[in-house]
């Protein structure tokens, strides 16, 4: 993969870069072969290609790019006899679902969490039956953005967990591992993952009568249950949804399914309209925890028109005789579920790919006129790739559109003679796979050409932000991920070099105002975040040696202090190390033997086998120290006071230059 480009910043949506596959000289593209395109917490993009040659095959492979640096690439033999249709990564990161045209269902997981290093060992088949929608069930976690709370001090007001029931629960209600599966001719497939190593497989017909499936989507409820909806192709067929509830009855997979109220799209019903799109294209739930709401794309060979529906409670009237007969009915009012249409755009461009946002903000009216006064877009758009080569933001909700990029390949709707407007030869490029980052503030797109795009998605959404309200943003987004553990290289993607030094310094306000257990927990995370900010700007890139010096050290306290036991197991309340860092703490006496005195000898006597493989990490944690002491005068004469890097680490007995930088021997 070569051809990195990366364009000037600039604009509400522009492009970050372009990776383009070697020009083979007897490549071709299969444009019936689907393209899948999965986006990992950890900013890890796996998809997959429709380019083939002579001697190599791409069509079976997956392809794994870190973002940060996308020109190291890594390619996974597959081992698929047929396309890949679906790919899903986990909630963690660290493993990948792939599913092909044949039925069969493979598990990956990194080894020796190595990106560029994936392993198979288990999977599931449906031999002969395409998967035609793929997800792994859910853990029961669910986390919930608090916009309107975004100046709190609490990071627990900021991002709260929500009440949600894992998919099924092992004794002691821990969530038990597994996907769900749903192929071309009606069967959902689920396979389990026991602790044991075993997998439990089970296939069920989603309903009596089976048809086919060309489009799927699955969705969870808060109650633990599944939903599927289904589409076989046609706008005139219905959309189906059925709840599917998995449990374990005698060491074997069950699978229940039942039927749900189903919709017909708007466009049929609409006589004007009625033929206009024969095909349903495209069909997804708004968010995989969120199954009330679902997105709809009818098309035909040149237009599309794209529908928003949600599922709603609505009263059943009830005849005036039945109420007299039964006061109760009166008083209760009984209730059915319902879809009704949302929103609807007018006749577009045929749409090619649809991506949607995985930020985790509530769809509730009351929540978007908050994010509407707050001005926090992230995460209310949902993205539209059309085949003239633009993508578009529009509003999740009411489908308005929020900004459009158009591929260098694609004219501009400007005010100009048609004849001065570039044409293009031959089909335009288009994306034929999208998806969107984890904070929503970056989009990769997958062509019908091989190459693979990734757009920087503004914060405003083109509307206008004061600079301190755009710093607050990126801080609370920040926040977020240290929050989650989820990468942040997309959020780097809009810090200017001169909102680094009031990023870093708010960062470590609002960390200092968290609670001592939950700073222990967050201290990694936040030096981290520190060191890959300093790195966007000049005046800050040399703390950056300083923030990594530090992880260092604490990586190093943390495996040297792990090597130390209690004496007496009935007393673990304070470990060896945190004990010698107290007694360190009061005792100013130099005379190591009088601060032993103190200690129980016995706690610190390590094996001699131990000590040997541990011989040059100490020798050097030694020429460490040494160094420091040395330097210390030129660190008082030469350097300015600044935010203190050094906290738990100079508590546990090391040194550090009065400006709190960590000193090592490649350092200043």
């Amino acid at each position: 993969m070569c051809d990195l480009r990366r364009p000037a910043a600039g604009g509400m949506m522009d492009l970050a870069y372009v990776c383009e596959w070697e020009k083979w000289s007897k490549s071709t593209h299969c444009p019936s072969v689907p393209l899948a395109c999965a986006w990992s917490c950890r900013n890890l993009i796996a998809f997959t290609m429709d380019l083939r040659s002579d001697d190599q095959d791409l069509t079976r492979m997956i392809h794994i790019l870190d973002t940060e640096h996308p020109w190291d690439l890594h390619s996974i033999p597959s081992d698929h006899r047929e396309a890949i249709t679906c790919l899903e990564w986990d909630q963690s990161g660290s493993r990948l679902l792939s599913a092909d045209a044949d039925g069969q269902i493979k598990c990956w997981s990194m080894a020796d969490h190595l990106a560029n290093s994936w392993e198979s060992s288990v999977g599931s088949l449906v031999e002969g039956d395409p998967i035609v929608a793929l997800s792994w069930l859910h853990n029961g976690v669910k986390l919930a953005l608090h916009v309107e709370k975004s100046g709190a001090s609490s990071f627990g007001e900021k991002f709260s967990r929500v009440k949600f029931s894992p998919s099924l629960t092992l004794f002691g209600g821990k969530p038990m591992e597994g996907w769900i599966a749903v192929t071309v001719s009606g069967l959902v497939t689920v396979s389990l993952l026991k602790p044991s190593g075993q997998v439990l497989t089970s296939t069920e017909s989603l309903c009596r009568l089976r048809g086919r499936v060309a489009l799927a989507d699955i969705a969870f409820t808060g109650g633990g249950n599944i939903v599927v909806a289904t589409a076989d192709g046609s706008s005139a067929s219905p959309v189906q949804f059925y709840k599917v509830c998995v449990s374990v009855v005698s060491e074997k997979c069950r699978i229940d399914t039942e039927i749900l109220p189903s919709l017909f799209m708007r466009c049929t019903t609409d006589l004007n309209r009625k033929d206009k799109f024969p095909a349903i294209t495209h069909l997804k739930f708004l968010a995989r925890d969120m199954s009330e709401q679902v997105l709809l794309c009818a098309s035909s060979q040149t237009s599309s028109i794209v529908e928003c529906w949600s599922l709603r409670k609505e009263g059943l009237p009830v005849n005036n005789i039945f109420q007299q007969i039964s006061p109760v009915v009166g008083d209760k009012q009984p209730t059915i579920l319902k879809w009704r249409i949302l929103s609807a755009t007018n006749d577009l461009d045929r749409v090619s790919a649809v991506a949607l946002p995985k930020l985790p903000i509530s769809l509730t009216n009351t929540d978007l006129k908050v994010a509407s006064d707050t001005q926090f877009y992230p995460g209310l758009g949902l993205a539209l790739a059309f085949h003239d080569g633009s993508v578009h933001i529009v509003h999740r909700l009411s489908l308005q559109t929020m900004a459009v990029f158009y591929s260098s390949a694609t004219p501009r709707p400007v005010d100009e003679p048609a004849i001065k407007r570039p044409r293009t030869a031959g089909p335009a490029v288009h994306f034929k796979a999208m998806q969107l980052s984890w904070t929503s503030l970056a989009l990769v797109g997958i062509d019908n050409q091989g190459k693979l795009s990734v757009l920087r998605l503004s914060p405003s959404m083109g509307h206008p932000l004061e600079v301190g309200l755009a710093l607050r943003h990126l801080l609370f987004l920040l926040e977020y991920c240290m929050v989650t553990g989820y990468d942040w290289w997309d959020i780097l993607l809009h810090v200017q070099p001169s909102m680094v030094q009031s990023l870093v310094e708010k960062l470590h306000e609002e960390y200092t105002r968290q609670t001592a257990a939950l700073q222990q927990v967050l201290s990694t995370r936040i030096l981290a975040m520190k060191a890959s900010l300093c790195k966007l700007s000049p005046c800050t890139v040399t703390r950056v040696c300083d923030y990594h010096t530090k992880l260092f050290l604490i990586a190093i306290s943390s495996t040297l202090k792990s090597l130390l036991r209690p004496h007496f197991l009935n007393t673990p309340d304070k470990s060896p190390g945190d004990r010698l860092t107290e007694i360190c703490a009061k005792i100013t006496d130099v005379d190591i033997d009088k601060v032993m005195i103190n200690l129980k000898t016995e706690e610190f006597v390590l094996d001699m086998n131990t000590l040997q493989a541990l011989q040059q990490l100490l020798q050097w944690v030694g020429d460490f120290v040494l160094y420091l002491l040395a330097s210390l005068p030129n660190q008082v004469r030469c350097c300015p006071p600044r935010e203190p890097l050094l906290g738990p680490v100079a508590a546990q007995g090391w040194d550090s230059s009065p400006d709190g930088a960590v000193l090592g021997p490649a350092g200043r």
